[in-house]
């Protein structure tokens, strides 16, 4: 089981990961890039995503980044990305960020105007929205992916098995938070690498390139799904250790 309780450590001079989930998954979709990070040598936190809104979200992770000693380097996957931009801005231990078929925005930009920035994207159609009462009598809508579009749209080259178990633990998020426009941009300053998934109906990879370019990240394409964390863990755990070696201090 994957903790999100940072641990006390004593070497603060090798950088602890930072993993952030996006919607539709949690911090498990990381075990198999945490276990190889590990066997590499590098702290890992997966921090636990609320999916609740972006500025909230965002506070959550910050609060992670402010508990690690020493430097950091944080990913983020598909939402995970956009939370990680707004949170890490200006944090004074973070050493690189990477996109994992993530989303980068600009300040006053969305996660959803992005996703459909380009073609290609098939996420839409196959949500399934879910009115919830929130503890003011309020609503908000949660959205999920349809239980037989999952595979097909989030996760295609994860094997079945594991697919089926992914969309029925699914965790949703908020539709607003999709909409909430960004008010920081930390790739702005801090050095930045992207996963690009070639194989993604989720995000169209000529989204993940645009942002990637403006970003000046340091990009690799892969030939994989949107669920490329659990489809192909060493990849991803590959280029984070890039990413720490590169910026170490």
């Amino acid at each position: 089981m994957t903790s999100t309780t940072p641990e006390p450590r004593t070497d603060t001079t090798t950088p602890t990961v930072v993993l952030v989930h996006g919607a539709f998954a949690d911090s498990s979709s990381w075990n198999g890039v945490i276990a190889q990070l590990r066997r590499d040598g590098h702290p890992v936190i997966a921090a636990a995503n609320p999916l609740r809104g972006l500025h909230d979200d965002a506070r959550s992770l910050r609060s992670v980044l402010d508990s690690v000693d020493g430097p950091i380097v944080v990913a983020g996957h598909s939402y995970g990305g956009t939370v990680m931009s707004e949170a890490a801005d200006g944090h004074p231990r973070v050493t690189a960020l990477v996109y994992v078929a993530g989303f980068s925005p600009e300040e006053g930009e969305s996660t959803g105007e992005l996703a459909a920035m380009f073609p290609g994207g098939e996420l839409g159609p196959a949500l399934r929205p879910v009115p919830v009462t929130t503890d003011d009598r309020g609503t908000v809508t949660d959205l999920y992916i349809r239980q037989d579009r999952f595979r097909e749209v989030f996760a295609a080259d994860v094997p079945p098995g594991v697919a089926d178990l992914m969309a029925v633990t699914q965790r949703p998020v908020v539709a607003d938070a999709l909409e909430e426009k960004a008010t920081r941009a930390a790739w702005r300053t801090i050095p930045s690498w992207t996963l690009v998934t070639t194989q993604d109906l989720a995000i169209p990879a000529d989204s993940m390139r645009f942002m990637a370019e403006r970003a000046r990240s340091r990009t690799v394409e892969i030939d994989a799904s949107h669920a490329v964390p659990v489809s192909r863990p060493g990849a991803v755990a590959r280029l984070i250790d890039e990413a720490a070696r590169a910026t170490a201090r």
